[in-house]
């Protein structure tokens, strides 16, 4: 039952909101499909500015409320921290560069879904933001992050502007934020929204389907490159609905929108 804390609450039902997702869209028991047990602090040190998942749990700061309020509050913010955890499990991509990039954006793509999903909305009605709600009152922006437009998230005297590029062309190069793992990360976002919307209908049918089946594949390695994830999921598409499918297609298309090459080939047996 609810109590009076609201933090409470809200991390609660968005753990539960994770787990049911996972488990009736991919059967996927708990983040390691194993049954874990989903555990959470809240209220995190003091005016702490973030969420994170530390490999066995979730931690959740209050924010200071000048940048960013409360982090239970998102949905979809907890379901891409938890995805960290399915990422660990899995491929363990790491966290650095490109590989940190695709770690990221997995975990965005899955946090969306994972609020579409609770909202039972398509593709062509979510909103395709991470974090919505999440900046404090008086920050000009909508969110913490656009898979729909990186880029435009924010743009604010305090904040900064969102540094998101939306293709390869744009890819920045730095040695801040490991490699710019949260900035990269928007190139394999927008890839996954185009394919989604182009697909239609519900984005964990058959987007995040493809997404998923890449995710547990063998041969995915830690080092993987956004091509090498693209090439998996154009082969996945093909295994699943067929070689030459609209679904493969619009997968193809959204990796070639965004800059990156999917060649395709034979697909590896997922885990």
């Amino acid at each position: 039952p609810a109590v009076s804390d609201t933090a409470v609450n809200e991390a609660y039902d968005a753990l539960g909101d994770t787990f049911h997702f996972y488990l009736k869209a991919f059967d996927r028991n708990s983040i390691d499909n194993a049954g874990m047990a989903l555990n959470a602090s809240i209220h995190y040190g003091s005016n702490y500015d973030n969420a994170f998942w530390n490999g066995q749990q979730m931690v959740f700061g209050d924010g200071d409320n000048v940048i960013f309020s409360g982090f239970t509050s998102c949905t979809d913010v907890i379901g891409h921290e938890l995805t960290h955890g399915v990422t660990g499990s899995e491929a363990n991509l790491t966290y650095q560069g490109i590989s940190g990039a695709l770690n990221e954006s997995i975990s965005d793509v899955f946090g969306s879904m994972v609020k579409q999903y609770k909202l039972n909305q398509t593709a062509g009605q979510a909103d395709w933001l991470i974090g919505a709600g999440i900046l404090a009152k008086g920050i000009s922006g909508v969110a913490l992050r656009s898979l729909k437009a990186p880029g435009t998230a924010y743009d604010d005297a305090k904040l900064g502007t969102d540094p998101q590029p939306a293709d390869m062309q744009h890819y920045l190069k730095t040695d801040e934020d490991n490699g710019g793992v949260h900035i990269n990360s928007g190139i394999p976002n927008h890839a996954f929204y185009l394919a989604a919307t182009a697909i239609g209908g519900n984005s964990w049918e058959k987007a995040g389907q493809v997404w998923y089946d890449a995710l547990v594949d063998h041969s995915l390695k830690s080092n993987a490159t956004f091509a090498t994830f693209a090439n998996l999921t154009v082969n996945h598409a093909g295994s699943r609905y067929g070689a030459k499918s609209t679904e493969q297609k619009a997968i193809a298309d959204a990796w070639a929108k965004v800059g990156v090459k999917a060649q395709g080939g034979k697909a590896a047996g997922a885990r």
